[in-house]
């Protein structure tokens, strides 16, 4: 007869050394619990940097946008003197031709004398109205002027040192309501209201450069018009140049 007991199981030996205590299984479940809270929070703090720095950029494209607007209204303006001086040169040029013809012939004296002379007009009043930019780049332009301050604030290079723990210390003014939407772990709350005020700024942000690109837009057509007024002027000019000339070599 064999010594060992019908239900011995030949395996039982190596079970029993791989079971391991029962305070040992709820060690590794704690470990894996602050695994997974340590996780949240580097994700959460991945997220919150990322958000930042997105709204970084957003400033930096708000604040290139605001000085392209900027260029461009002062090529209005240089635009607009342009064309100033050329309704001026033409003026000058028929006041020139009355002239020549007084010198030509004595009836053109006499016609000259006789007529009566044309008002000067001030170059403004030439169908050239002072320049100003339209509406919706200025407000657009006034709008984004106003986020300056927030923009320093963001920058990597300008942001204050003393601000680093800044959004932590926030979190402990946050209300009752907010208390029950955000997580109660403060850290993790601060990071989910960081992310929530950078979504915020960014939708804000992308309102006003909608705004800045449809006053540029604005701005562009009405400055291709005058380029168009201009070119036409220019070019009359030039022809009334080259028939004052041909008769200042006929006297």
């Amino acid at each position: 007869m064999s010594a060992l007991p019908r239900s011995y199981n030949p395996f039982a030996e190596d079970e029993e050394e791989d079971v391991a205590p029962a305070g040992a299984g709820r060690a590794g479940g704690a470990d894996r619990q602050w695994y997974l809270q340590q996780e949240v929070l580097r994700r959460s703090a991945a997220t919150a940097d990322s958000t930042t720095r997105s709204l970084s950029l957003l400033y930096e494209s708000e604040r290139i946008g605001v000085a392209a607007s900027e260029e461009l209204v002062r090529q209005g303006e240089a635009l607009k003197r342009t064309e100033q001086m050329v309704d001026k040169m033409d003026q000058d040029l028929k006041t020139s031709q009355r002239h020549i013809n007084s010198i030509k012939s004595v009836w053109g004296g006499l016609v000259n004398y006789f007529k009566a002379k044309p008002p000067e007009s001030k170059p403004e009043q030439n169908g050239a109205p002072e320049y100003y930019a339209n509406s919706r780049l200025k407000e657009a332009i006034v709008s984004s002027k106003e986020q300056e301050s927030k923009y320093q604030e963001s920058h990597p290079n300008l942001r204050r040192l003393d601000n680093s723990d800044s959004d932590f210390n926030k979190a402990d003014l946050v209300s009752s309501v907010q208390k029950d939407v955000y997580p109660k772990n403060q850290q993790l709350r601060a990071y989910h209201q960081k992310i929530d005020t950078n979504l915020d700024e960014m939708s804000s942000g992308l309102s006003r450069l909608k705004s800045l690109a449809l006053g540029l837009q604005t701005e562009i057509e009405e400055q291709d018009d005058m380029l168009d007024r201009l070119t036409k002027k220019v070019e009359t000019l030039d022809v009334n140049i080259k028939n004052t000339d041909r008769k200042v070599r006929q006297l």
